[in-house]
């Protein structure tokens, strides 16, 4: 079983930088072959033609399709070198080839964005033409999307005056506020009882400390970290919801998440509908709180003590161990699974930490013409296989789409992104948990309702607060520090119910939240866990559905979620779809506070 990667298989390194210079330079004009032909600004071009006939477009979207599965070779020495810098963080070499591969990257797709763009343009009749035509079939999806697009869009020249603006209007302030935080140290007691300066990444670690002492003091020096840049941190975040109340109104979007929605392929009744069953169900969360305060022997939690882990979950499982339990959930599922865990074995995961590699985990699909691979940091605690199976969710998702669609429906929905991980994750989740004793299941239980707490009903609070956010600045035309906590305070006290405090100084905890920055992308962790839940569900009361949830996975983005779930008899618009997903969450809870009950723990 290799457990590093072969990246031989993606690409042969050129002798020199002399050869790599050559390299991009012809990847840049086979890309610029395309340009010229079809773009009919450029000299040695006049055509327009394909914005006309459905023919001539055909050949166009047949060229551009084959240009996007992987840049004409661009894309593969991108990749290459993507995946080689993540083994090596330290290698200087590396990080600048792979910045000049972003640089060329970049002035592609520049030039080349004029394509979509004017399609997107055509007039009304001309679309419906387009979207009947059976020689655009392949294509349908993906014209659908950019006429979708098309009414919000500006000109060309205004739409790369968008481009350049975003920098200075949105990215200068959101790294100001980050690099602040990042900047920032406080002395705080160690677990020796000396004092020691830490930064803001070592006091979070330290706030779920199971040390009650160490924590509070953590949460301390969050607080105060957290006020001294509460003032620029209030001015950033009115300046980046007044440029997104710009932006909106000269795309004339009418809801504040609408342009997360369209970004999607989500229809806004589909996200509401996912909020509304959230809420509703907001006694989940409440309930959970209740029972760690009672499991950690505190009347309440305070707002820094939610994530506290309860329990030990010591048991060890080498990597070996972790491919063994994998491949016997994934032969249950499916086949299929089990056929793709082998040939992720067959060099495509790089398994152990060493120095300078990336500390995270990850999976990256790459080009359509190459193979996904998965990076880990394994050090055979349970936490791994989860990392494992989650990461392999991905994989199969991905690899079963390769080879069915197009590259330009090659890709999932933000509203879809999770939802393999998290099915494969769960399935791996339950068969560790038939063979374990009363008290690890509990601790891995309480483990698991934490992260689907987080996941979901979190989520979905910060999503409303950001709501309010951006009506709330719409209407005053400025939202006061006092007034941006208050807001926060209130949305995470509707989720955690009575149980949790809303201590002095959490209700500046927006401060360092990034996902406020993202505008609305928030939902996509709730969406993804929900719609596994409620696909686990099916599979649960009769196997065979595990075919429908194939089709979800080779379908890719040929069609909107909604259409590729409508196709396998459910809706997703429907709030009991959401339902059943909730209803998992539920049903765990529920053993769990039998189980502290079983133990004489509450």
């Amino acid at each position: 079983m290799q457990t590093t990667w072969d990246l031989s298989k993606i690409y042969n390194l050129p002798a020199s930088d002399k050869d790599f210079e050559k390299e991009l330079k012809q990847y840049e004009e086979i890309a610029m072959e395309f340009v010229y032909k079809w773009d009919p600004k450029q000299e040695a071009s006049t055509r327009d033609d394909y914005l006309k006939d459905p023919i001539i477009l055909k050949e166009a979207l047949d060229e551009y399709e084959s240009w996007a599965k992987d840049g004409k070779g661009l894309e593969k020495i991108s990749y290459y070198y993507h995946l080689a810098t993540a083994l090596d963080q330290l290698d200087p070499k590396l990080k600048a080839r792979e910045n000049k591969l972003h640089d060329v990257g970049v002035r592609i797709l520049n030039e080349i964005q004029f394509f979509a763009q004017r399609i997107a343009k055509v007039d009304k009749v001309t679309q419906d033409r387009f979207l009947a035509s059976n020689l655009l079939s392949d294509y349908h999806h993906y014209l659908e999307r950019i006429f979708a697009e098309a009414k919000y869009l500006l000109s060309e020249s205004e739409e790369k005056i968008m481009t350049l603006k975003s920098k200075v209007s949105y990215g200068n302030w959101v790294r100001l506020v980050s690099e602040l935080l990042s900047k920032a140290e406080r002395e705080i007691l160690n677990e020796n009882g000396d004092l020691e300066k830490k930064n803001i990444a070592d006091i979070m670690s330290l706030i779920d400390s199971t040390d009650k002492k160490i924590r509070d003091k953590a949460a301390e020096a969050l607080n105060d970290i957290l006020e001294s840049v509460l003032d620029v941190a209030a001015a950033e975040m009115n300046s980046v919801i007044e440029g997104r109340k710009v932006d909106d109104e000269l795309r004339k979007m009418n809801r504040p998440d609408e342009g997360r929605h369209l970004e999607d392929d989500i229809q806004a009744e589909i996200v509401d509908a996912l909020r509304e069953v959230v809420v509703e169900n907001n006694d989940i969360p409440a309930e959970f709180y209740k029972l760690k305060a009672q499991l950690m022997g505190q009347e309440k939690l305070a707002y820094h003590e939610r994530n506290v882990p309860y329990g030990k979950l010591e048991q060890a499982y080498t990597y070996e161990e972790s491919v063994d339990l994998i491949r016997i959930v994934f032969k249950k599922l499916h086949p299929k699974f089990e056929e793709l865990l082998e040939a992720f074995l067959d060099g495509r995961i790089d398994v152990y930490s060493k120095k300078g590699k990336d500390d995270g985990a990850f999976y990256s699909p790459g080009p359509q013409t190459s193979k996904g691979h998965i990076m880990l940091n394994h050090n055979n605690r349970l936490r791994d296989v989860l990392t494992l199976a989650h990461e392999l969710g991905h994989g199969i998702h991905f690899e079963m789409m390769r080879d069915k669609q197009n590259s330009l429906n090659f890709g999932a929905s933000m509203a879809t992104a999770e939802v393999a991980s998290t099915f494969m994750e769960d399935f791996v989740l339950q068969e560790i948990s038939a063979d374990i004793d009363d008290s690890v299941r509990l601790a891995l239980n309480m483990a698991k309702l934490k992260d689907d707490v987080s996941t979901i009903s979190r989520q979905i609070a910060c999503y409303n607060l950001e709501m309010e956010f951006h009506t709330e600045f719409r209407k005053q035309g400025y939202l006061s520090k006092e007034i941006l906590g208050e807001i926060f305070s209130k949305h995470m006290k509707t989720y955690m119910g009575e149980y949790v405090e809303q201590s002095t100084g959490s209700q500046n905890w927006w401060v360092y939240w990034s996902h406020l920055r993202y505008f609305f992308y928030v939902y996509s962790y709730a969406s993804g866990l929900l719609i596994s839940k409620s696909l686990q569900h099916s599979v649960k009361e009769d196997p065979i559905f595990v075919e429908k949830v194939i089709k979800f996975f080779e379908a890719g983005e040929s069609k909107s979620p909604r259409d590729i779930f409508l196709e396998l008899g459910i809706d997703i618009k429907d709030k009991d779809f959401w339902k059943k997903g909730m209803d998992e969450v539920r049903a765990l809870l529920e053993e769990t506070k039998e189980l502290a009950k079983k133990l004489n723990l509450i």
